[in-house]
């Protein structure tokens, strides 16, 4: 019986061949990569402890190890982009039109503390307090092709162009991995001389209604403009699950991996 937030196994289908192989039996049998994955997604939707993880789901040390070492070998990233490719191979992905937005992310007070020759830890101080804001890029259907992280106080401009530039999909056929679009859809925050620039510059057709203080606002596509509403309902559907909602982890890597997870499931 497949319990509330565990994969189905028509999505279990799609992740097990890409998965690491599970390693050989050594004394202490090792959990079972399905029963591992369905505990991380326990947690990342219930948004609890690791050390509440349900016994049904193993030793939540095995649970949260193997969170941890697949982030740093690159493992989440890796799931995310094979499976955009096999949906780009079966031409699920819409190229003509991808959305740009952010959201701010409130930071528990348990995401302090952290060493600071960690790195970058995507924290800041902001209207919203002490916050991380996500940076996100989805397709036309509202499938999320990447996203960034950056300090809650960040403006969304400066990530504009490094948000053009990631979430390519490798080609089946030989060619450069496809990137862009036709059109770019994405709010006021959005308007100003550069972004026109920057799309121009890829060939890309920026569609964003002016601010209202502008001396000669620019004409946009007003229709067009209206299906914008697609990523502000992938980012509700992402912040359903609590530990996207709040940021408990103290370094950003580690809250990317959540993040994610989260944007895998969007694409099973």
């Amino acid at each position: 019986m497949v319990r509330r937030y565990e994969l189905t196994d028509e999505q279990w289908s799609q992740l097990a061949p890409l998965l690491p192989p599970q390693r050989p039996h050594t004394g202490r049998p090792s959990l079972d990569h399905r029963t591992v994955l369905n505990g991380i997604l326990w947690v990342k939707r219930s948004g609890s402890a690791w050390r509440d993880l349900p016994e049904r789901y193993g030793n939540w040390k095995t649970v949260s190890s193997r969170f941890y070492r697949w982030q740093q070998q690159g493992i989440w990233a890796e799931l995310l982009t094979r499976v955009q490719e096999h949906a780009d191979h079966a031409s699920k992905v819409d190229w003509e039109i991808q959305m740009i937005d952010s959201t701010i992310i409130r930071a528990h007070q348990s995401a302090a503390g952290a060493k600071k020759r960690g790195g970058d830890k995507a924290l800041g101080r902001s209207q919203g307090g002490f916050s991380t804001k996500i940076h996100l890029k989805c397709d036309g259907k509202g499938r999320p092709m990447a996203f960034l992280l950056t300090a809650g106080q960040r403006h969304e401009m400066l990530m504009f162009e490094a948000l053009l530039d990631v979430g390519k999909i490798k080609r089946r056929s030989r060619g450069r991995p496809r990137l862009r679009p036709t059109f770019v859809l994405a709010d006021r925050a959005y308007s100003g001389e550069k972004a026109h620039r920057l799309c121009c510059r890829r060939g890309i057709r920026l569609v964003v209604p002016p601010k209202r203080d502008h001396n000669r606002p620019r004409s946009y596509d007003r229709g067009l403009y209206r299906k914008r509403n697609v990523i502000e309902r992938l980012v509700g559907r992402l912040k359903r699950s609590r530990r996207i909602a709040t940021r408990f982890e103290k370094r950003a890597c580690y809250y990317e991996a959540m993040v994610t997870i989260a944007c895998l499931m969007e694409w099973l």
